[in-house]
């Protein structure tokens, strides 16, 4: 998920999807000191020729899959990434229930230790065992007993998208793929991408603007659990192709804005490793480097986005941008409203 820094609650939650074109946009000029709103559609038309948009292409997993402990006790785990060639994976554990309930009210996930045996799925057709082979907290690693193939195919008929509370109607897993969604990578889904469609990728192309991917696994929002919490986010890994590389250098050289699509991309231009998986964390501390503007949404600032969001603009500027949408009742949350900061 991505966001523009509120106070907690600031924001309502939207509760469902709308249209594209009642979608508003909460446009930040830094240089000029400007707060308007737009509407979504406007996108195209509020950038310059020659800037670059770059976006995350990860397709959003169905991650949350329910089970149950060799002892019988109920368990949902919500996965980081789909298992690797050896069946392993990483998961965060949840105890009963489901989405209805907000996480922080959930009760506590089953103890696991290492050797522990989790079956999740729930028919007979599709149950799948899994070994937990690292365990610390409530994150563990697990170690699916089929080939890969076979664990994948039963998670895809089994799983379902991370949802939380806000949210009452089930998502569907087509609900929460952006456009341009590639690789099954990301446990949430790129939130910041959801209103950028087609003819809006049509519109900024035909504007002279670069549309350019990279894709980065956008890990959990939210446990439930404080301390988990607080270290988001956790080490995430992405990939940029060298075009994007090449398009970016070039647009960098020549003093033109390189606009990411959610805070993800952010984390990705700006760690600049070769290793790629990164555990950057972007404040107001932070000097960017690649990165001169943001399209996000709109979330409260008990977050890490919230303190990615500080270091594209000062902060009586943000604190003015928070009132305005505050007082206009923007919609907050992954199908919520978005915001644009121009840096220049």
């Amino acid at each position: 998920m991505n966001a523009l820094a509120v106070p907690s609650n600031t924001f309502p939650p939207a509760t469902y999807a709308r249209p594209l074109d009642a979608t508003r946009l909460l446009v930040v000029h830094v240089a000029r000191g400007e707060v308007r709103e737009a509407s979504f559609v406007e996108l195209p038309r509020l950038l310059a020729r020659g800037d670059v948009v770059v976006v995350n292409d990860a397709a959003t997993l169905p991650a949350s899959v329910f089970g149950e402990t060799a002892r019988g006790e109920p368990i949902e785990l919500r996965l980081l990434a789909l298992p690797g060639e050896d069946g392993e994976c990483d998961a965060v554990t949840f105890g009963a229930g489901d989405w209805r309930t907000p996480t922080e009210h959930r009760p506590p996930p089953p103890t696991l230790a290492v050797g522990d045996k989790v079956y999740v799925g729930l028919s007979s057709k599709h149950r799948l065992e899994a070994t937990i082979v690292r365990a610390g907290d409530r994150r563990v690693g697990l170690r699916f007993e089929r080939s890969r193939d076979e664990a994948v195919a039963t998670l895809y008929a089994e799983g379902r998208p991370v949802q939380y509370a806000h949210i009452p109607a089930p998502l569907r897993l087509w609900d929460v793929q952006n456009t341009y969604a590639a690789e099954p990578w990301a446990a949430e889904m790129p939130s910041a991408g959801r209103p950028v469609d087609f003819a809006t990728l049509d519109a900024l192309r035909k504007h002279g603007v670069a549309v350019v991917r990279l894709t980065h696994g956008a890990g959990l929002s939210s446990t439930g659990d404080g301390a988990l919490d607080a270290a988001l986010p956790w080490v995430e890994r992405y990939r940029i192709p060298p075009e994007t590389t090449e398009v970016v250098a070039e647009a960098k050289r020549q003093g033109r804005r390189v606009i990411a699509v959610g805070t993800s991309v952010v984390r990705a231009l700006e760690s600049r490793s070769s290793i790629e998986t990164t555990s950057l964390r972007i404040d107001a501390r932070h000097h960017l480097r690649v990165v001169s503007g943001l399209l996000t949404g709109m979330h409260d600032g008990t977050t890490s986005h919230a303190d990615l969001v500080a270091a594209f603009l000062p902060a009586d500027l943000l604190a003015r941008a928070n009132r305005f949408a505050s007082e206009r009742g923007f919609l907050g949350h992954e199908l919520g409203d978005s915001c644009l900061i121009l840096g220049a």
